[in-house]
């Protein structure tokens, strides 16, 4: 009995060493002179300041061009759009992707408090900043629900808006990592652990991702991945997310949004499932719903040719008609 406690007793030794090894020496950030090398398209990327945070973004297309303003979800980074944006710009836009504050390669100050109204009224001023006053807003995931709170609280910004897998509720708080990330000392040691570890983020993306399109997870894509994780301040402005999720607003008020919207979805979407963008397609008014076959929770990166016909359909007629309904891989819901 004695060496049964003596046992269990090193090897919590050894957790509680290996975890003070690991919060002890990761970096306090990742440093973009370090890193831009292996950036898709760094030659595109540019930096500004807003109010006080230093905002990294992508932009694509000449600068007469419609606007396309793409935001990314969590954990995730410009990196999302590496094939869709220029894509884009062929089509005749000027494209700006932006890392959310706290994300990507943007500031992570310990001070913001990375709740959704706070990213959507750092959008506002980021818009300001470049001198954008109204633009099509193409939102993926968390970063839909940062669009949609544009649209709602900004409504000059938005002149349509696109919402792709979108959040619109706190449904995905009920995850089994996002409910530890809301203990104090628990989260902290989850953030460290997880975010940066290349079994997890394959984990992630084979539930991510449609089955069809696991080729898709390679090396590379992890790596695109993981590279703006690894630090301190990485692991906080996650976890800090995580603990100040409330997006149902956005399902409550859907009723409220007047842009032209465009809701975009992958039949298989094992993420935010696509009831809920039916839901959304019943609430919002003026909304079309497109939902992609043999697709999950990333149609631009699943299925990014047709992603960027549907959209740049929707953003460039008037009043946002788009013809897909003769595609096999795609079907058109019925105009609310």
């Amino acid at each position: 009995m004695k060496k049964r406690y003596l046992a269990a007793g090193a090897g919590l030794g050894a957790v509680g060493a290996l975890v003070a090894w690991k919060m002890l020496t990761r970096p306090g950030g990742v440093n973009w002179d370090d890193v831009s090398a292996d950036i898709p398209h760094a030659g595109n990327s540019h930096f500004t300041d807003v109010d006080g945070l230093h905002i990294h973004y992508q932009q694509f297309g000449e600068r007469t061009n419609p606007i396309l303003l793409l935001v990314h979800g969590y954990t995730a980074s410009t990196f999302v759009w590496k094939t869709v944006a220029p894509a884009f710009a062929e089509r005749g836009f000027q494209v700006i992707a932006p890392d959310l504050v706290g994300f990507g390669f943007s500031e992570k100050p310990a001070w913001f408090d990375y709740s959704i109204q706070s990213q959507a009224r750092v959008l506002s001023r980021f818009m300001n900043r470049l001198g954008v006053g109204r633009a099509t807003v193409v939102g993926s995931s968390y970063g839909g629900a940062v669009a949609a709170t544009l649209a709602l609280d900004y409504p000059e910004r938005v002149e349509k808006l696109v919402l792709v897998g979108a959040v619109c509720n706190d449904e995905p708080k009920r995850h089994p990592v996002l409910r530890l990330a809301k203990y104090p000392g628990m989260g902290e040691v989850i953030s460290a652990f997880l975010n940066d570890s290349p079994r997890f983020v394959r984990y992630r993306l084979k539930n991510t991702l449609a089955p069809e399109n696991h080729h898709l997870i390679t090396q590379e894509r992890i790596e695109g991945i993981r590279r703006p994780l690894r630090a301190k301040d990485a692991h906080h402005s996650v976890l800090m997310t995580a603990r100040n999720w409330n997006a149902c607003r956005v399902e409550e008020d859907a009723q409220y949004i007047q842009q032209p919207t465009l809701l975009v979805w992958g039949e298989n979407d094992s993420i935010i499932p696509l009831a809920v963008g039916q839901r959304l397609h019943d609430s919002i008014l003026n909304s079309r719903l497109v939902v992609f076959k043999h697709c999950g929770h990333i149609p631009q990166e699943e299925s990014p040719d047709n992603f960027v016909e549907v959209v740049s359909d929707f953003a460039k007629d008037r009043k946002g008609k788009i013809a897909v309904t003769e595609d096999e891989n795609m079907r058109l819901d019925s105009v609310s």
